[in-house]
């Protein structure tokens, strides 16, 4: 409890020390806005205890489309510690207490999937972003996993891609790069069957009692692994795109998996594909 205390009060203090860099660089329209969030992230992963492992390198093209699974709440500090970058969020996120807020500030986009005629222009606001210079995450399975299996990349929503290319007179291509995370250790022990839940949050888990879980482990080791970044036109299929990035990432997720300890602790479990609905 003293560590979870001692992680809160750290963090209050970082975010009102940052909070009026980050407002006077959203007001101004800075590089500002996209430098606090980066810091605010790697300082939230050493609080914690989170060790990264990356595998591979980020590319530099502009526009860039990063299309990753989808393990946990912790991704978002994980991947806004390595880069600038701007996320793609579920609108229920923007009511959130508190976290709600700082997505806000970390400019995130929210999409509501239930209701497709907003889709539009949700992915137009993706352009927008990936024109103006930002990498844009999209965590293309639509949902979380239990961190083991790799669901099916959701190719609508990779639709922001031919938005970007429709409006854009600069650019004719934009790059999407797969990129996979891998919860290889909790708390200092190999992430089997028994710890998975206490990393991956998905399905009906309650957030407050799996944050508080996370923040008291003491460590928590992650592989990100950065795949091939591929320049796409307007000629390119979106469902060809997901598929390609689809099997990257669960190739990249199963690779750093097995060379964990608890690909050994754990022989059962294995990478699996869940066919995607037709």
């Amino acid at each position: 409890m003293i560590r979870i205390i001692s992680i809160a009060l750290a963090l209050l203090a970082l975010t009102l020390v940052l909070l009026p860099f980050q407002v006077i660089g959203l007001a101004f329209d800075l590089r500002l806005q996209r430098i606090i969030p980066h810091l605010y992230h790697r300082v939230l992963c050493a609080l914690i205890g989170v060790r990264i492992r990356e595998l591979g390198r980020r590319s530099m093209a502009s526009p860039v489309l990063i299309l990753s699974n989808h393990v946990s709440w912790l991704d978002i500090c994980v991947i806004a510690s390595l880069a600038p970058v701007v996320f793609v969020a579920k609108s229920e996120v923007a009511g959130w207490p508190v976290l709600g807020w700082l997505a806000r500030l970390q400019r995130t986009i929210f999409i509501n999937r239930q209701a497709r005629h907003q889709t539009g222009a949700a992915t137009k606001e993706i352009a927008g972003r990936l024109l103006g210079g930002d990498a844009v995450v999209l965590f293309a399975e639509g949902t979380s996993s239990d961190g083991i299996r790799v669901l099916p990349f959701r190719s609508s929503l990779v639709g922001a891609v031919h938005h970007a290319l429709g409006n854009s007179t600069h650019h004719t291509h934009v790059t999407v790069q797969p990129m996979s995370l891998a919860y290889v250790s909790f708390g200092g022990l190999p992430i089997g069957r028994a710890l998975r839940e206490r990393v991956a949050w998905y399905g009906d888990a309650d957030l407050a009692p799996h944050l508080l879980h996370v923040l008291a482990s003491g460590a928590v080791d992650v592989t990100v692994s950065w795949g091939e970044a591929v320049a796409y036109d307007t000629s390119a299929d979106r469902k060809v795109i997901a598929r390609d990035a689809e099997k990257s990432v669960r190739r990249m997720t199963a690779a750093a998996l097995r060379s964990s300890p608890s690909a050994v602790e754990a022989p059962g479990d294995e990478i699996a594909a869940i066919p995607a609905s037709t």
